[in-house]
């Protein structure tokens, strides 16, 4: 374990990373942010629960302490918008995803300050987890990323209308194999307790567009899931055991695929 992530090894060629899953903030970032933004409330919550299956697959698995009002470890570090023309939060969020702001009055973060936590948390997560694809790939020949996420349904500031239950990117098809990403499509199109759609409006963040290279052997791909696909509706979102059953269901056999299949 990191002070700043916790990082499980495992022994086949499956990384699992759940870069927003981190509720902590440093206490120098927690002084300059308005006292609604301590409840954390855009964190992707309980995932480090709902893909506890990583060790019994033989999967690793990374789980950030901190929150992303700290860093946004899906972010690139120039801090480029991730879906240009469209509502964004940035490297080091100022805004929730309602649009309000984040900080204190004349409290945001300056480049330098941005830069103190790129070098403090956003960079030990990415050597951490460069360096497991690079293990597995260097024993597999091969080896796959699987990066969970999770948001509320409906977040007007960020997309219009409401997000189907399970978004699957692949940066439209360029982070992985075709026919691996064809094997995962078949996996949510054989199941019909959640809607789906592949590459829509979630098509992948910085980790799976910056890693996923299938024509070295790494292959990412991006789950986004609502909350209401396996937490109860609740400010914060409560576990549910029976949704989350459901869901962590389709997760196993998405990882299961994955693990199955060769280039």
């Amino acid at each position: 374990m990191n002070e700043t992530y916790t990082l499980h090894r495992g022994t086949r060629p499956l990384v699992i990373s759940v870069p927003h899953a981190g509720t902590e903030i440093a206490p120098e970032v927690a002084a300059t942010l308005l006292p609604r933004a301590l409840a954390v409330e855009d964190c992707d919550w309980h995932l480090d629960r709902l893909y506890d299956f990583a060790a019994e697959l033989g999967a690793s698995l990374i789980v950030p302490r901190y929150a992303r009002y700290v860093v946004d470890l899906n972010r690139p570090p120039e801090n480029t918008p991730m879906y240009p023309g469209q509502n964004n939060t940035e490297l080091c969020p100022t805004r929730f995803f309602s649009g309000e702001p984040l900080y204190r009055e004349g409290r945001a973060p300056d480049e330098a300050e941005v830069q103190r936590r790129v070098a403090s948390y956003w960079r030990p997560y990415h050597e951490a987890l460069q360096g497991e694809l690079a293990r597995l790939k260097a024993e597999h020949g091969h080896v796959v990323l699987f990066d969970g996420h999770s948001i509320a349904a409906e977040l007007p500031w960020l997309f219009e209308g409401r997000l189907p239950d399970l978004n699957l990117g692949t940066a439209a098809g360029s982070a992985c194999a075709p026919a691996l990403r064809e094997r995962l499509a078949a996996v949510l199109a054989a199941q019909s307790r959640f809607g789906h759609v592949v590459d829509g409006r979630f098509k992948g963040g910085y980790i799976t567009r910056h890693y996923g290279r299938p024509q070295h052997g790494v292959h990412a791909v991006q789950m986004e899931m609502t909350w209401p696909s396996y937490l109860a509706e609740a400010m914060p979102p409560v576990w549910d055991a029976a949704r989350a059953a459901d869901a962590r269901a389709v997760l196993r056999t998405l990882a299961e695929t994955m693990l199955a299949w060769r280039p």
